[in-house]
């Protein structure tokens, strides 16, 4: 009978290193921050944590029972408001219940769900959640890791009740509850500190970078895909998939389907990279990483300027001043020639900032949005810094905390997102002693 979940198939040694580092901090009652490149094989990990018990078994020994990690895909949740997270927590953990086949515990937390979600108010349901937390965290002696998965996609739906929440949580239950946040970037560099304030001292800076290439996971998938199309790829193809790919999670995979797909020989290195960067699956995957880097980071990369370039050493995409993963270099070079330098910045007819073919949207929180719209509205015009603070935080209760700092903060990372050289802005300009001006 096929496992209800792939990754329960995955060997116990897969992504070890990084399995033990988040073992640790969650052990500390601390939470933590994933990161990589896309593709890599976050949610993998994840899901490995939250459903091969070997892998648990390997890194926990006995205690693994006393462990429940609860996987959450916040892209299914995407721009929903926070009573539907916090649905989504709630019922997450009653499937994780299931999963694992405490009946009992099931049984008590869908009661509470129930008797919460009928009511049909915020701060029911979350009282109902802090019922569960205490349940199995106090009642059970469970340690509870919740797995936000692709959490980079709920951003644009962050307030400051969300982490408030989650400080909340923590605090009744002290060290059996953490949460692992799974991020193309750390939330440090995408989020304003005051948003996540409540639970910044618990992740901040806690942050486990994801390595490209991961032998024993790799190593089983290339093995998974040979036995189900019964189809065996040479070694000789698959070291020049490697060279090409530096082992890349997603990359790795999709080259050695569309090899085993055809019957195409190969004659040289040359002929293999041509056939991998034309296949349309190969190309969005390459697409992906692309278009999460910032502007800044495409034309430094397009223009063979590896300085300053911190994130993409951290997550392994550049080393020594050179590309890893050399069939994204080819595809860096096409995208060079399209770059549009002077490009403008505009709000389009679904409400997206763009500029060219980047979408901006997906990477701006809500305040950063609400300064660039505005920005883009007053075009060309001196904008006091009291001005631009009165409209970006006026629908607050009161704008008197706000202070010039935070404005300063709130540019400088609407910079970094938007430039292509954050510290020789084109668009956001200062006008020494009165404020900013926006030249589109």
């Amino acid at each position: 009978m096929e496992p209800e979940h792939f990754e329960s198939l995955y060997p116990d040694a897969t992504r070890f290193l990084e399995i033990e580092k988040i073992i640790e901090c969650v052990k500390e009652g601390n939470s933590c921050q994933l990161v990589s490149l896309p593709g890599v094989g976050r949610s993998t990990l994840l899901r490995i944590l939250a459903y091969n018990k070997n892998v648990r078994i390997r890194h926990l020994d006995k205690n693994q029972k006393n462990f429940h990690f609860v996987y959450l895909n916040f892209s299914e949740i995407r721009k929903k408001p926070l009573i539907e997270s916090t649905k989504y927590i709630f019922l997450g953990l009653i499937d994780s219940l299931r999963e694992r086949k405490m009946t009992k515990e099931y049984n008590q937390i869908n009661k509470i769900f129930k008797e919460s979600v009928l009511v049909k108010d915020e701060l029911v349901l979350f009282s109902g959640l802090k019922k569960t937390i205490d349940y199995l965290a106090l009642e059970k002696n469970l340690n509870i890791v919740l797995l936000f998965d692709r959490f980079e996609e709920y951003i644009l739906s962050l307030n400051q009740d969300f982490f408030t929440n989650l400080r909340v949580l923590r605090n009744r239950t002290k060290y059996s509850f953490s949460v692992v946040f799974s991020l193309n970037r750390p939330l440090e560099d995408t989020l304003e500190p005051t948003l996540m304030s409540d639970f910044y001292e618990f992740v901040v800076g806690k942050i486990i970078y994801l390595p490209i290439y991961d032998k024993p996971g790799v190593d089983f998938r290339i093995s998974y895909l040979e036995k189900i199309t019964h189809k065996k790829i040479n070694k000789t193809l698959l070291d020049g998939i490697f060279e090409l790919t530096m082992g890349h999670n997603n990359l790795i995979r999709l080259c050695v389907e569309n090899i085993l797909s055809s019957d195409q020989k190969f004659e040289n290195k040359l002929e293999l990279r041509r056939f991998l960067i034309e296949q349309k699956a190969v190309r969005s995957a390459l697409f992906g990483i692309w278009n999460h880097l910032t502007p800044f980071e495409q034309n430094a990369l397009a223009n063979n300027n590896f300085t300053n370039l911190i994130h993409l050493e951290n997550v392994g995409l550049v080393k020594n001043n050179i590309l890893t993963i050399s069939l994204f270099g080819d595809y860096v070079k096409e995208k060079s020639s399209s770059l549009k330098e002077t490009a403008s910045i505009q709000i389009n007819d679904l409400g997206e900032a763009v500029k060219g073919e980047i979408n901006f949207s997906d990477r701006l929180t809500a305040l950063e949005f609400k300064l660039l719209k505005y920005f883009i509205e007053n075009k060309d015009r001196i904008l006091e810094k009291e001005e631009i603070i009165n409209t970006v935080w006026g629908d607050q209760k009161t704008v008197l905390g706000v202070t010039d700092q935070a404005l300063d903060q709130l540019i400088f990372r609407l910079r970094k997102k938007i430039e292509d050289n954050p510290n020789q802005p084109q668009y956001i300009q200062t006008i020494k002693g009165r404020g900013f001006k926006f030249a589109n």
